[in-house]
């Protein structure tokens, strides 16, 4: 079992910087492949980017490459998201996720290859 915890939301004008922070229970997190998604008003949630347990191989979505960093710290068991030039459309809910699969030639990207969810926190950048 494992619980996840984001911290790091808030309101931030365009162009500017978030950093996301995903702490997790348990003595398993470093076997853990761990997400990020979000989800806007009215829309499906989607996925962000994705970091194997050993952080050797990560993935992001288009929407977010270049702007995003995804890593982890198995130490502390947390992950994080740095997000950087931000848009008026990369406001959602952002949460993330831990997945039991994965390796070097594969990231699980869909909502249902992830195993456990935190609650989400709130990313809002206005224009």
């Amino acid at each position: 079992q494992v619980q996840l915890v984001e911290s790091g939301g808030g309101l931030v004008q365009a162009g500017g910087s978030l950093r996301l922070s995903c702490a997790a229970s348990g003595r398993t997190f470093s076997s853990y492949t761990m997400g990020w998604f979000r989800q806007a008003p009215g829309k499906e949630r989607e996925f962000v980017a994705a970091i194997i347990w050993s952080g050797s191989k990560i993935y992001y979505a288009d929407s977010v490459k270049g702007r995003f960093t995804i890593s982890r710290d198995n130490t502390k068991n947390t992950a994080y998201l740095q997000m950087d030039s931000l848009k008026p459309e990369d406001t959602a809910v952002y949460y993330c996720a831990a997945g039991r699969g994965g390796n070097y030639y594969y990231i699980p990207h869909t909502r249902d290859e992830y195993d456990y969810w935190g609650q989400g926190t709130q990313v809002t950048v206005s224009s």
